[in-house]
């Protein structure tokens, strides 16, 4: 199954999928069938970290060789990280936190980006620069659901892509917030499937994630 998306240029981030599969790409060679079950499974948009040396080449193998993907960098932490992963063609950034000289460069890009919050005066500061959309991060340990639900009544402007410690229990009480667009999550690329490159499996689990929707977890 291919899910339609919109453009990343004219849409937000959060609107691309409810579900974005963070992935660790420890092998370049993994990464097109890799991209290629999450596509299948449903969930088209695809947020690779740059936590290995294989990264910005899993970026460059995905875009060329699975058009039905939309690739994302995510934990990107520098200026130098930003202009790399355009180069490889990443659609998307994702930032684990955020600094001014990061934020700077994530906009000079010209991608859409979420640079990453875990506090009130974090989002505030993001809504006096301008940016609405963020990424909520460590989210379970940051405080999780109640933690955003309560930033929902003073500062409705600000939305979230929460990541971290959710998974198919928890992700449709996140997808349920008024204020969060999408969840990010590897729990569809478990790590013991990877290496055994049991695509199959990852589809399994791809498409039962591409099930969630923004209305609290109800079937497609």
């Amino acid at each position: 199954m291919t899910s339609r998306l919109p453009s990343p240029s004219a849409a937000s981030v959060l609107d691309l999928a409810p579900v974005v599969p963070v992935v660790v790409v420890a092998d370049v060679a993994d990464a097109v069938p890799l991209a290629r079950a999450l596509v299948a499974g449903g969930l088209p948009a695809i947020e690779v970290t740059l936590r290995t040396p294989a990264a910005l080449d899993a970026i460059r193998e995905i875009t060329a060789a699975v058009p039905d993907a939309l690739v994302g960098a995510g934990t990107v932490i520098t200026a130098e990280q930003v202009t790399d992963c355009r180069a490889a063609g990443a659609r998307f950034l994702v930032s684990p936190g955020w600094t001014d000289a990061l934020l700077t460069a994530m906009r000079a890009s010209g991608l859409p980006f979420l640079p990453g919050v875990s506090t009130t005066s974090e989002v505030v500061a993001l809504l006096e620069r301008g940016v609405r959309e963020m990424k909520f991060f460590p989210a379970q340990a940051a405080g999780g659901t109640a933690y955003l639900r309560s930033l929902a009544g003073p500062l409705p402007q600000a939305r979230f892509c929460p990541t971290g410690g959710i998974g198919p229990d928890n992700a449709a009480e996140y997808l349920a917030l008024p204020n969060v667009g999408c969840v990010g999550g590897s729990w569809m690329v478990p790590a013991d499937a990877v290496a055994a490159r049991d695509w199959t499996r990852v589809e399994g689990l791809a498409r039962a994630a591409s099930r969630l929707t923004r209305a609290g977890g109800t079937c497609r």
